[in-house]
């Protein structure tokens, strides 16, 4: 490979949540490993791969200049969206006009939740839900309503188009917040999904708030199609959140931007997230932006996706091999989500036992149910496969054995 992803750099002390939280007081994160086991971050959804060097050759050659006074977003900055979701997503039609700075995804969706609905209201999300949604809709106070994901006879996560409608039909929903790809079970939705999904839409008047951060991290044999590409009405009826942060780990720079084609939709959404006046973008994250989004950064992605990959395929042949656990392979992220009731039933072992014996060897891997997975734990793989595999042959030797 063109790119270091053997090297797992040594964040200890620098700034990271997923190292420096190990072990902390709260419940919030994995408990600190036994004497004699080091600590391989696997829980929150940011990668321990060495940066894309085009993104720190950006943000230090800004750096150089001697000035950090207020700015203008560059015709670079817009351009650089333009042309990755050109040329990644293949999107057509997209001008500087339809894109909108975000703070982050989630500041994002509450200012379009603020412009459709008013407090209070019921919005429709599916479950398992990304526990970042559930802060915001709750902090916000708005009301979710699950729409459970079911498995259809491959085990492949589905919309459950009857549950969705008795839900919107009793709870007079008029907004959902949908994810593409998944978090955190990692579906890819095909485009007949995306279309059956709009005639739900349209046939009940539901706007679309579509986080699709994870829209660069598809795995072989899968395709994102961004919703507004699917059809008529949802390009519309959406308004879209990106970043660059999940796919090049960048969310300590702070940076995601919107596209809405429905201009009516996308001044009242731009004037609501204008008026906290702190969702102003950051001259250094710019910069990286328009350090990533470039040719050799597409090299670099797919090199990525190739080792999510591999690390995808060692994770599903491991848990396939343990009896009572079943795994939805993942079709994008580069997390995975097993439900463990089976082997939990047969161990007469609780989930806080699993998760505990999982953090005494260093696995250090999240509580799935804090995304409303009752059985599961969310494991991300975002690593250099050398630890996957050491996490993987640990818990084979002491927790499943």
């Amino acid at each position: 490979m063109k790119y270091d992803f053997v090297t797992r750099p040594d964040r200890a002390g620098m700034d990271a949540l997923a190292v420096d939280m190990i072990g902390a007081p709260g419940g919030f994160a994995p408990g600190a490993p036994d004497e004699g086991f080091s600590a391989i971050p696997m829980w929150v959804a940011d990668m321990n791969f060495v940066s894309f060097p085009g993104i720190q050759d950006a943000v230090i050659e800004r750096a150089k200049h001697p000035s950090f006074g207020y700015f203008a977003p560059r015709k670079e900055y817009y351009d650089s969206i333009i042309n990755w979701q050109a040329v990644r997503n293949g999107v057509s039609g997209l001008g500087e006009e339809h894109i909108g700075y975000e703070n982050g995804v989630l500041g994002g969706v509450v200012s379009a939740l603020n412009v459709l609905c008013s407090r209070g209201d019921n919005v429709l999300l599916h479950s398992p839900t990304y526990i970042g949604f559930t802060g915001a809709l709750t902090n916000n106070g708005y009301n979710i309503v699950h729409s459970e994901l079911k498995k259809d006879e491959q085990g492949i996560f589905r919309m459950d188009f009857s549950d969705m409608e008795k839900k919107v039909t009793e709870k007079k929903i008029h907004v959902m917040v949908f994810c593409s790809p998944h978090n955190p079970v990692g579906r890819v939705w095909e485009q007949w999904e995306l279309e059956e999904l709009s005639r739900f839409c349209e046939k009940h008047d539901i706007t679309v708030i579509s986080d699709e951060i994870w829209s660069d991290i598809i795995l072989k044999g899968h395709k994102h199609i961004p919703v507004q590409s699917a059809t008529e009405y949802l390009h519309d009826n959406t308004a879209a959140m990106y970043a660059p942060s999940k796919t090049f780990n960048l969310a300590g720079l702070i940076g995601s931007y919107h596209i809405i084609y429905n201009k009516r939709l996308r001044e009242r959404i731009l004037k609501e997230s204008s008026l906290c006046h702190y969702n102003d973008m950051n001259v250094l994250s710019m910069h990286a932006l328009i350090g990533a989004y470039t040719k050799e950064g597409m090299e670099w992605t797919d090199e990525m996706r190739s080792v999510i990959g591999d690390n995808v395929d060692l994770a599903a042949s491991f848990f396939e091999k343990v009896p009572g656990v079943t795994l939805s392979r993942p079709q994008g992220t580069y997390m995975v989500f097993p439900d463990f009731t089976g082997w939990c039933e047969d161990k007469a072992i609780s989930m806080d036992e699993l998760e505990n014996a999982c953090w005494k060897v260093g696995v250090a891997l999240q509580d799935g149910r804090m995304f409303h997975g009752q059985h599961n734990l969310r494991i991300n793989l975002a690593l250099p496969t050398a630890y996957v595999k050491e996490a993987l042959d640990r818990l084979g030797k002491y927790v499943f054995n």
